[in-house]
C-alpha cells in the first residue's frame, strides 16, 4: 500500500477528510519549500501537493502561473524540486508528497539524466523521484489513455499515478481514468484555469456520485476553495479538499521568516473547519 492509499485509510478510519494544499515549488523564495512543507504539516495538511514550475502551464490561472514565472526566474526546475522532496523526508517519512505539473519538464528530466546503471524499465524520473521520497505524480497533460505503461513503472515503485477529472468529463473518461488511477483522482470544480470563478458546492455535489460510479479511489476538490467556509462544504460530499492559489496568493510578498507561519495559520482554520 502507497503512502497515499494508507493515509486514506486512516483518514476513512477516523471519519475525517483530507486536507491537500499546493504551493509551486521554490516560491516565494528558492528556500523555503521544504520548511513551508514543514509547516503544511504542522497545519493539519494530511497531503502535499508541490508544483513543479514550468513556462507553459496550460491548467494554471494568473496567481499559480505568476508563481511559476518567479520559480523559474529563481532558477528552479525539477532537479531542485527533488532535492527539496528529499530535504523534506530528512524530518518526515510519513506525509504524501505529491508533485504536481506538465510533461516537458519530466520528459526532458528523463532525457538529460538517462543512466546506462537504471533499473530495466524504470525512467530516471521515476527512479529519483522514488529515491527523493515523492509518492504521487500528477501530470496534466498525460491522457490516460497513454498511460498504462508509465502507471505500472510507478506503481512498481510504491508511487501513485494521479489525474484530474473535471465538470466536462465523460463517462468515457471518467472509465478511463478509473482503468489507471491510483492514491486519488482530483476532481477540477470549475470551468477554466486555477483560481477562476466562484465554486459552486451544489455542482460539485451533483457530480461526485457520477464519478464515484467509475471510481474506486479517492476523491479530493479543488479549483475555487479559497476559505473555511467552502472547504467544509465541500468536505461533506469529497474525500479531500485541495486549496493552491488561495495560499500563493497569503505568502507572496511576506517576509522570508514570516512565510511557514502565515501559511500554517491559515490551513490551521481549514483543517479545524474539515475537522467541526
Amino acid at each position: 500500500m502507497s503512502r497515499i492509499a494508507a493515509t486514506f485509510t486512516q483518514l476513512k478510519a477516523q471519519g475525517r477528510k483530507a486536507l491537500i494544499p499546493f504551493v509551486t515549488a521554490g516560491f516565494p523564495y528558492p528556500d523555503v519549500t521544504p520548511e513551508l512543507m514543514h509547516a503544511f504539516v504542522a497545519g493539519g495538511a494530511d497531503v502535499i501537493e508541490l508544483g513543479v514550475p514550468f513556462s507553459d502551464p496550460s491548467a494554471d490561472g494568473p496567481v499559480i502561473q505568476q508563481a511559476g514565472d518567479k520559480a523559474l526566474a529563481a532558477g528552479i526546475g525539477l532537479v531542485q524540486v527533488l532535492a527539496m522532496v528529499r530535504a523534506f523526508r530528512q524530518r518526515n517519512d510519513s506525509t504524501p508528497v505529491v508533485l504536481m505539473g506538465y510533461a516537458n519538464p519530466v520528459e526532458r528530466y528523463n532525457q538529460k539524466h538517462r543512466r546506462a546503471d537504471a533499473t530495466e524499465g524504470t525512467s530516471a524520473f521515476v527512479q529519483d523521484a522514488a529515491a527523493a521520497g515523492v509518492d504521487g505524480v500528477l501530470i496534466v497533460d498525460y491522457p490516460p489513455e497513454e498511460c498504462e505503461d508509465f502507471a505500472a513503472e510507478l506503481k512498481a515503485n510504491q508511487m501513485d499515478l494521479i489525474f484530474l477529472l473535471a465538470p466536462t468529463s465523460t463517462e468515457e473518461r471518467m472509465q478511463q481514468v478509473a482503468r489507471i488511477a491510483s492514491g486519488y483522482v482530483y476532481y477540477v470544480s470549475l470551468k477554466g484555469v486555477t483560481g477562476s470563478g466562484a465554486l459552486d458546492t451544489d455542482a460539485v455535489e451533483a457530480m461526485l456520485p457520477r464519478i464515484r460510479q467509475h471510481v474506486s479511489v479517492p476523491v479530493g476538490v479543488g479549483f475555487g476553495i479559497r476559505d473555511a467556509a467552502t472547504a467544509r462544504a465541500i468536505s461533506r460530499v469529497a474525500d479531500a479538499v485541495v486549496i493552491g492559489s488561495r495560499i500563493i496568493q497569503l505568502i507572496d510578498a511576506q517576509p522570508r521568516d514570516q512565510v511557514a507561519a502565515t501559511a500554517e495559520t491559515f490551513l490551521r482554520e481549514i483543517r479545524t473547519a474539515l475537522d467541526s
